[in-house]
């Protein structure tokens, strides 16, 4: 299922480098122009030396160039992407333990779950969990439909989100290219290391 922006929010996708202190570089920067951070994803890729964030951010598309040029600016930061503008895939994950006491909440939540992409991963006499998997829509659909039966407990992964078909977003950036770029600035303008 292609993803419809949602009125505000913006989906930005970045490649960087799996180094410590990334995430606190990143955070700051839409921290300092005051945008709120809906969602951060943040997982390694096929390539060791590289992650991937997926960040969801209340700004609109009339900022959303700007951010993508002010992240790229980051030490760290290898490509970003605005994906609201291509055809893409996004799912969020969703843990939901819900009461489960009596046998009208056990028929509801297997019906509920019957009518969305979702499974019960742990059932037990009080609580079940239930694991839904879908685009940002469907998870709060399903999580106002479920809220009746009680919920107790909740945890959301955030949005990943990745271009459909040949759009590909991957780097050949290595190690080796970062030393390089290192050396290059030591050396500065002038040919004298610093």
């Amino acid at each position: 299922m292609t993803a419809q922006p949602d009125n505000n929010k913006v989906t930005i996708v970045a490649l960087v480098e799996n180094e410590p202190g990334v995430l606190n570089r990143i955070a700051s920067l839409f921290r300092r122009r005051a945008f709120n951070i809906d969602s951060l994803t943040v997982g390694r890729t096929h390539k060791p030396h590289i992650s991937r964030m997926t960040i969801r951010v209340d700004a609109g598309q009339e900022y959303a160039k700007r951010i993508a040029t002010n992240l790229q600016k980051l030490v760290n930061v290898i490509d970003v992407r605005v994906l609201d503008n291509e055809p893409h895939v996004e799912r969020d994950l969703a843990l939901i333990k819900v009461r489960n006491d009596d046998a009208n909440s056990r028929n509801t939540i297997t019906e509920i779950c019957d009518r969305y992409p979702a499974r019960i991963v742990d059932i037990g006499p009080k609580v079940a969990i239930i694991e839904m998997v879908g685009t940002e829509a469907i998870v709060e659909q399903f999580i106002e439909e479920v809220r009746p039966t009680g919920i107790v407990e909740m945890i959301r992964t955030g949005m990943v989100s990745m271009g459909r078909g040949t759009r590909i977003h991957d780097t050949d950036f290595t190690r080796h290219d970062l030393a390089q770029a290192i050396a290059q600035a030591r050396a500065g303008g002038n040919g004298h290391k610093i």
